[in-house]
């Protein structure tokens, strides 16, 4: 299997890359600013994109790869995750969506899909299942991700956002203050 790592840092990118290599996988990376074309030439079975990719996005890679290789794996990987960027990368043709930090197994499971129907010493019935694309958001991310979905449509309007979800502006001013979970 042929992979392809787009992503700007370049402590990670190596890490991924060693980490395929060692599952059998050829490797090409990008670290610097491309384009599709260059991506495209390299004929991989899977693409790994990230979202922001120096002064570029991921999401401008999905539709070209889907078109030009329809049957590639492509997955979007970000640290800063959205429901908003995860719908428009799976309109876009992204197979999924995965937020960093993410658990090797499972991004290998992703990204293999079909090329990875067993593994060596494992029964296929023991195999695990795909995760789906909002199982990986946990319970107060999915909050926030929808508090700061209705924060954008009401134009950043704190009473109004807490009239849309029902709630005190206090308590919401105390949600926004926090970290993203």
């Amino acid at each position: 299997m042929k992979l392809v790592l787009v992503d700007d840092d370049a402590v990670l990118l190596r890490t991924l890359a060693r980490r395929f290599e060692q599952t059998g996988a050829r490797v090409v990376t990008f670290a610097e600013p491309c384009t599709c074309d260059q991506l495209i030439a390299e004929q991989a079975d899977a693409y790994l994109l990230d979202l922001r990719f120096a002064s570029q996005s991921g999401l401008s890679f999905i539709e070209p790869l889907r078109a030009a290789l329809p049957n590639c794996r492509i997955v979007l990987l970000t640290g800063y995750g959205s429901i908003a960027n995860a719908v428009q990368a799976v309109k876009l043709g992204a197979d999924d969506y995965l937020t960093k930090p993410v658990d090797f197994q499972q991004l290998r499971q992703v990204l293999y899909g079909q090329f990875l129907l067993t593994e060596p010493d494992t029964p296929a019935s023991e195999q695990p299942e795909p995760a789906s694309t909002l199982s990986l958001l946990s319970p107060e991310q999915l909050e926030w991700e929808h508090i700061q979905r209705v924060l954008t449509e009401q134009d950043g309007n704190i009473s109004q956002t807490a009239r849309m979800l029902g709630m005190h502006r206090r308590t919401l001013q105390r949600k926004l203050l926090k970290r993203r979970p």
